[in-house]
């Protein structure tokens, strides 16, 4: 028995290299992974596009002028509050957005003179504005740059103090620039610039000594918060 034991350790010894030979070898550890790199999540860019309406209000002031037959007032100021709302539609391509915008302000501009009107004063009034005006501006994110222009409706009201005033309804033109900034997902606040011009009013009567053409033209400063739909 010793010697069978002995045999098969020798057998083993000498086989045993040769089978493990032929055995496959390992397959090599897999390489090591990648830190996980963080990619940060980009906001939305801000759309612009869609209806919207608000509330406005500022400042207007400019001159006004009287002229007639033997009179002529000189161009003389007129100022006051103006407020009112607003109603629009954007449209918004890359960074470029179109849009119409419509508003109606009820309007405290007045102003008056004496000295070139004597014996009695020569005062213009306004105390309605309406503009209907297309808008091209370039969009910076959730800032807005925009020019503006189109039409103009308000009234013109005269008077020889302290008379009762005679009005007119006049159509004009008007022209400006704006910055608008969306400060939620649906509100935006702006600041704006108008240029009014109305058409020259005629007036006689009511102790107006006519006819006498009155001229009124207007820098509007205002500010603006709109609620637009998405």
């Amino acid at each position: 028995m010793k010697r069978f034991l002995i045999a098969a350790a020798l057998a083993f010894a000498a086989v045993g290299p040769a089978i493990a030979a032929d055995l496959p070898e390992p397959a090599p550890p897999p390489p090591p992974r990648a830190p996980a790199t963080y990619i940060p999540t980009m906001a939305p860019v801000y759309n612009w596009g869609g209806i919207y309406f608000g509330i406005n209000g500022g400042y207007g002031f400019g001159s006004t002028n009287w002229t007639a037959p033997g009179l002529s007032s000189g161009a003389f100021n007129a100022s006051g509050y103006v407020v009112g709302v607003t109603v629009g539609a954007n449209f918004q391509a890359d960074a470029f957005v179109f849009g119409l915008e419509g508003d109606l302000d009820t309007s405290g501009i007045d102003g008056s003179v004496g000295a070139t009107c004597s014996p009695v004063n020569c005062e213009t009034k306004n105390t309605w504005l309406s503009t209907f005006r297309g808008r091209v501006g370039y969009a910076a994110d959730r800032v807005l740059f925009y020019g503006t222009a189109g039409g103009a409706l308000g009234n013109i009201e005269a008077a020889n103090v302290p008379s009762g005033f005679i009005t007119s309804t006049k159509a004009g033109w008007t022209a400006g620039a704006g910055v608008e900034a969306a400060f939620a997902d649906n509100w935006t606040a702006r600041i704006e610039y108008l240029f009014v011009d109305l058409q020259n009013a005629s007036f006689s009567g009511n102790h107006i000594a006519g006819p006498v053409t009155v001229t009124l033209d207007s820098n509007v400063v205002r500010v603006g918060v709109d609620y637009k739909f998405r």
